[in-house]
């Protein structure tokens, strides 16, 4: 069996990857796995820069996960009777967790735009339009 210690997931949902509640891995879109660190942050470079180009807000972390968004990217919960914003995730892990303090990269620590803190308590389900509580 193949073991990979990093791996990028590019995620599409309603809550921030660094949070990791509970389900947070049915709002992965893709996933690609590496060997190698450097290979890893190569590759996690270049979808951030894909995303730089196709939205126009960010909040980018040293932790290397960025979270992108456009308000358009919103939907309207009933339970909480506010809109939530959707967003476009990527995320470098390191053994399935958090990489490590010693890998942190203080050059991806910025933001473009700013967002509404999220008071609902519900997780919406992108892909049938419902909440879940």
């Amino acid at each position: 069996m193949e073991e990979f210690m990093y791996r990028v997931i590019e995620m599409y949902g309603d809550c921030e990857p660094w949070w990791f509640l509970e389900g947070w891995e049915d709002d992965i879109v893709s996933s690609r796995k590496f060997e190698d660190y450097y290979q890893a942050l190569k590759y996690y470079k270049q979808k951030w820069l894909e995303l730089n180009e196709h939205f126009p807000s960010y909040k980018s972390r040293s932790d290397l996960m960025t979270i992108f968004w456009d308000t358009k990217e919103q939907e309207w919960c009933e339970d909480c009777s506010e809109d939530v914003q959707f967003f476009h995730s990527i995320v470098l892990l390191e053994d399935e967790h958090k990489i490590p303090k010693s890998k942190l990269r203080p050059g991806y620590e910025k933001e473009r735009g700013s967002r509404k803190h999220r008071s609902c308590q519900y997780t919406l389900d992108s892909k049938k339009g419902t909440t879940l509580s």
